[in-house]
């Protein structure tokens, strides 16, 4: 059995501020540790259950946060970016099952560091519904007929998974008490949870079912600043709404991605550009 994990950080036990998610700052190296421990709970535990191999992609700002040499051995791993399916990188018909670990909440929604895909982005939405990166992701895997088995993280992205995975096992390893700020338990129990979740997710994995498909995907998206909404506008098919919002169709959610991919980058470098004095990072 084949089983493809995606690890961000905002959703990692012990992570809450900018300033450990952000590569430079004091609290980074920090985080890459507790990242790379709960990337390996997930790996063992899915091996634990029978996995036969495990494929980790590193889902989190530049993607190339976790610790190779500290990784369990029986792993392969994904990194560096930019890739064409972005978090769910790697991800194919062969995996019997995903798992989302480190994750969050959406943009505009309360959860710790909660965004979509990009800080320059204020909402993403997805047929007219807002949604989480997971959300987006699990579509992703939905294509190639791939169940999501397990979500872990804060309490609001737990809660979201709870009602759009059926089946979904969940590891919340933390309470958002802010934006920037978090209950959290100690990081050696969030890895005794993820482990024990993971090897039940991949147990269940003959018995979850993969998202339905919808019948259109319309991608609206929420611009920091007008320039960038402005630029976003340019993409054929694309139509702006207002100010700051840009709405397009998608044939499929490999479009979804690439759609996410070029308006995440107008947004970065419009934000470096143009306010040269505003850390343009995710």
């Amino acid at each position: 059995m084949d089983v493809y994990i995606s690890i961000d950080m905002e959703g990692v036990a012990g992570v809450a501020t900018l300033d450990q998610i952000w590569r430079g700052g004091s609290g980074y190296p920090r985080a890459q540790l507790l990242m790379t421990g709960e990337a390996n709970a997930a790996i063992e535990g899915a091996f634990a259950a029978g996995a036969d191999n495990v494929l980790i992609n590193d889902s989190h700002g530049t993607m190339d946060n976790l610790i190779a040499e500290d990784l369990d051995p029986r792993a392969r791993m994904i990194l560096g970016s930019p890739k064409a399916q972005c978090m769910a990188h790697g991800l194919n018909r062969q995996h019997a099952v995903a798992l989302f670990v480190g994750y969050h909440a959406a943009a505009g929604k309360p959860g710790v560091l909660s965004h979509t895909f990009s800080g320059n982005f204020t909402s993403v939405r997805l047929n007219d519904k807002s949604v989480t990166e997971a959300e987006v992701n699990a579509l992703m895997a939905a294509q190639h007929g791939v169940p999501i088995g397990l979500v872990t993280g804060d309490n609001q992205v737990c809660a979201v998974a709870r009602d759009v995975f059926p089946g979904v096992r969940i590891a919340e390893v933390k309470s958002a008490e802010g934006w920037a700020a978090a209950d959290t338990m100690h990081p050696s129990r969030a890895r005794d949870l993820i482990r024990e979740q993971a090897a039940l997710a991949v147990t269940d994995a003959g018995t979850l079912r993969p998202l339905p498909m919808p019948d259109e995907l319309i991608l609206e998206v929420g611009f920091q600043l007008p320039l960038a909404a402005e630029f976003a506008a340019a993409v054929p098919g694309a139509e702006r709404l207002d100010l700051l919002t840009v709405r397009c169709a998608a044939p499929d959610p490999d479009g979804v991605m690439n759609l996410i991919n070029v308006w995440y980058t107008v947004a970065s470098h419009t934000a470096m550009t143009h306010l040269p004095n505003t850390a343009a990072k995710r």
